[in-house]
């Protein structure tokens, strides 16, 4: 069990975990959990930890085929410019390795913004909180869960 994991099970929200063998080799964590799970790379997503304004942290759910618009991230939150956050930050703030960033169960639960694509789904699946390990739930789950807003955040 992961904190992730954890986070909706102790919640009551339906979620399937999937496991797949993670290929160290692998270049796109998210892209190689949409192959190994035999799914579209539009209903997996990616979880990108920002930094806005040099100051605060926040967390982007994009597909793993998209990008994350740092313009839009950063209006999204109401900053003037977005980057990404320094890989040691990420992972002593979240408690999680980079490529099994599972927006939920962070160590410091950061604002979270998906991507409105997420919407057009029952379901859709993130980081668990390891490499390997998937979980699928519905995106409003996925909000109210990471207190998470729905925008326009990816190119």
């Amino acid at each position: 069990m992961t904190p992730g994991i954890n986070v909706a099970k102790k919640a009551g929200v339906a979620h399937t975990v999937h496991e797949y063998a993670h290929d160290p080799a692998s270049e796109s964590y998210g892209l190689e959990a949409a192959e190994k799970l035999g799914l579209p790379p539009e209903r997996v997503f990616k979880t990108l930890v920002v930094s806005l304004d040099g100051r605060e942290l926040v967390v982007g759910v994009v597909p793993v085929a998209a990008m994350l618009s740092m313009k839009q991230i950063a209006r999204a939150a109401g900053a003037k410019k977005a980057a990404m956050a320094d890989k040691a930050e990420v992972e002593r703030v979240t408690g999680y390795v980079l490529g099994g960033v599972s927006p939920l169960g962070q160590k410091k639960r950061l604002k979270t913004f998906i991507d409105v694509s997420a919407q057009q789904f029952s379901s859709i699946f993130v980081s668990a909180g390891r490499r390997g390990l998937e979980i699928e739930l519905s995106p409003g789950d996925l909000a109210r869960l990471t207190d998470g807003r729905f925008a326009e955040i990816s190119t």
